[in-house]
C-alpha cells in the first residue's frame, strides 16, 4: 500500500470533492480517482459510493480514513527520525575487537550516556573477520576493524571504511634474548630459529610475519596462537616464542619489545559500515566521536 493514495483519500476526506483534491496535490482529478480505485482493490472494499455529481466515502473509506491519518503522522514521524539532521535516537549495534573497545569506544559510549541518552549501544567483541561478516548479515550497524600496512585489508565495495587511528607495532622477546635494535629485517633475521606466537582469530599478523621473514629468507615456525596480548606476553616471558606487541604497551615482566622500524609496522584502525548507512544519526554521531578521540577535527 502506497502512502500517497493514503493522502489522497485523507484530503477526499477533508474536501469532500476529487476537483478539491486534484488542486491541492497539484495534479488532475482523473488520477485522483485512478489512486481511490486502486486502493480500493488493495483493501478489497469499495472507499467511495455516488452521490449525486459527487462522491463520498463509505463507511469502510471514512474507517480507513482515519487509519490513514495515523499512519501517515508515524511516516513523517520516522522520516524526521531517520533524517540526517535529527536528534540521534535508536539502539546502535557494534561489534569490534576488545582493545579498540576497551580504549576508544566504552569512553565515548560513557560521553553518549549524558550527552545523547537516547542513543542505546549493543556491544559485541570480535576480531575483524567476525565482525565485518556480521555487517554483511545486517547483524551489526558498525565494525570495529583493523589492517596493517604491510597485511592491507581487500577493497569491498559495499561498505565504507572510514580511518580511525595508527598503532606501531615492534617484536616481543623473552628479556634474555638479543634486543638490539636495527631494520626489521636485521630483526627478524635473528629470531629465524624461534617458534612464532600469532593472533588465533585473525590472520593479519601472521601475514605480516610470513611477507618479512620471507625477505629476510627464511619460513617462520608458527607454533602458538593467543587472541589476548596479555596471554601472548606472557608465552613470550615463558619461553614459547616470539610475537608481534604494539609499541604502547605496558611489557610485562621477562619480556622486551624491540621497534620494528624499517619497514616499519603498522596496525590501522577503521570503522566499517555498510554504503549509504552512515547517514543514520547515531552512526554519524558514533564515527565522529571515535574520529575525535583518534584525534582527528572534523
Amino acid at each position: 500500500m502506497e502512502t500517497r493514495r493514503l493522502q489522497v483519500l485523507v484530503e477526499l476526506a477533508r474536501l469532500g470533492s476529487m476537483r478539491a483534491v486534484a488542486d491541492v496535490l497539484n495534479t488532475t482529478t482523473s488520477t485522483v480517482s485512478q489512486q481511490i480505485a486502486v486502493l480500493s482493490r488493495d483493501m478489497g472494499a469499495a472507499l467511495i459510493e455516488p452521490q449525486g455529481r459527487r462522491v463520498r466515502l463509505t463507511p469502510a473509506g471514512r474507517r480507513l480514513a482515519e487509519h490513514a491519518v495515523t499512519i501517515l503522522a508515524a511516516v513523517e514521524a520516522a522520516q524526521h527520525d531517520l533524517s540526517p539532521g535529527a536528534e540521534p535516537n535508536g539502539t546502535l549495534r557494534i561489534a569490534g575487537y576488545a582493545t579498540a573497545i576497551r580504549a576508544h569506544l566504552l569512553p565515548v559510549v560513557g560521553e553518549l550516556a549524558v550527552s545523547h541518552p537516547r542513543v542505546h549501544v549493543l556491544i559485541r567483541e570480535h576480531e575483524p573477520a567476525e565482525a565485518l561478516a556480521l555487517l554483511a548479515e545486517d547483524a551489526t550497524d558498525l565494525a570495529l576493524a583493523y589492517d596493517y600496512n604491510l597485511a592491507p585489508a581487500a577493497e569491498d565495495p559495499t561498505v565504507r571504511a572510514t580511518p580511525l587511528w595508527t598503532a606501531r607495532w615492534g617484536l616481543g622477546v623473552p628479556a634474555d634474548a638479543d634486543a638490539s635494535e636495527g631494520t626489521t629485517l636485521d630483526v627478524f633475521g635473528r629470531f629465524d630459529t624461534h617458534d612464532w606466537i600469532v593472533n588465533s582469530r585473525n590472520t593479519a599478523d601472521e601475514t605480516v610475519i610470513r611477507t618479512l621473514a620471507s625477505m629476510v629468507g627464511f619460513t617462520p615456525r608458527v607454533t602458538h596462537q593467543a587472541d589476548s596480548l596479555d596471554l601472548v606476553q606472557g608465552m613470550i616471558a615463558a619461553g614459547l616464542g616470539v610475537g608481534l606487541l604494539p609499541l604502547d604497551t605496558t611489557v610485562a615482566p621477562g619480556v622486551r619489545l624491540i621497534p620494528l622500524t624499517a619497514p616499519p609496522v603498522e596496525m590501522r584502525a577503521r570503522a566499517v559500515a555498510r554504503q549509504g548507512r552512515l547517514n543514520w544519526p547515531p552512526l554519524a554521531l558514533m564515527t565522529t566521536l571515535l574520529r575525535q578521540r583518534a584525534g582527528f577535527r572534523q
